[in-house]
């Protein structure tokens, strides 16, 4: 049966019936979920190659389980987040005191879409010192903000990848955006943000 990243089948169907013997469906479920897990995984190390690393190695633990999967205990996508950021929470403990690069990611938009050069640098410098603010808040708050802010689950979802509350979640979050605006505070001219704004 030929699946494709758009498939209606959910991501437990789809586990189900690789751990059954169709590697369609683990091309299906790798195509929809690596992508989510290599986004969070490089904005919580701030470099692209150790991220497809750990994408790699939480896709590897989802097929070495996907026989033992007891469907309704949690959603493939939530246990995912939860190795990955796991994955990555240790690689972070191990190179402590060690900058993080401001890698996040490598894709170019063809040059006829590209906006211009200066807006360009603009958005990297935004990028770089967002990176930067990222990597001086303790591990659980940035693995918070990134999950909500720029990976946009909700709290109850974050709340079963971090496996805390919703009101954990709620005060990580709120702790990790005051830090990261004071950090940044006095960058707002050189960033080209607005008082105001």
């Amino acid at each position: 049966m030929p699946f494709d990243a758009d498939s209606e089948l959910t991501d437990e169907a789809l586990l189900a019936l690789y751990a059954s013997g169709n590697r369609a469906a683990a091309r299906t479920l790798t195509m929809r979920l690596t992508p989510r897990v290599l986004s969070v995984a490089a904005r919580m190390l701030g470099d692209r190659s150790e991220a497809e690393d750990v994408a790699q190695e939480a896709m590897l633990r989802l097929w070495k389980i996907a026989p033992e999967w007891r469907t309704g205990e949690a959603q493939v996508s939530t246990w995912l987040y939860r190795v990955a950021s796991n994955l990555c929470t240790d690689r972070l403990r191990r190179r402590r005191g060690v900058g993080l690069d401001d890698a996040f990611g490598d894709g170019v938009a063809p040059a006829d879409e590209q906006p211009p050069a200066e807006e360009r640098m603009q958005t990297a410098v935004r990028a770089t010192a967002l990176q930067e603010a990222l990597a001086e808040l303790p591990d659980r708050q940035r693995q918070a903000v990134v999950l909500r802010h720029l990976e946009g689950l909700s709290n109850p979802e974050i709340a079963a990848v971090m496996e805390i509350g919703v009101e954990a979640v709620e005060s990580l979050t709120a702790r990790g955006k005051r830090a990261l605006s004071a950090l940044l505070k006095g960058r707002r001219a050189e960033l080209g943000l607005s008082d105001d704004g």
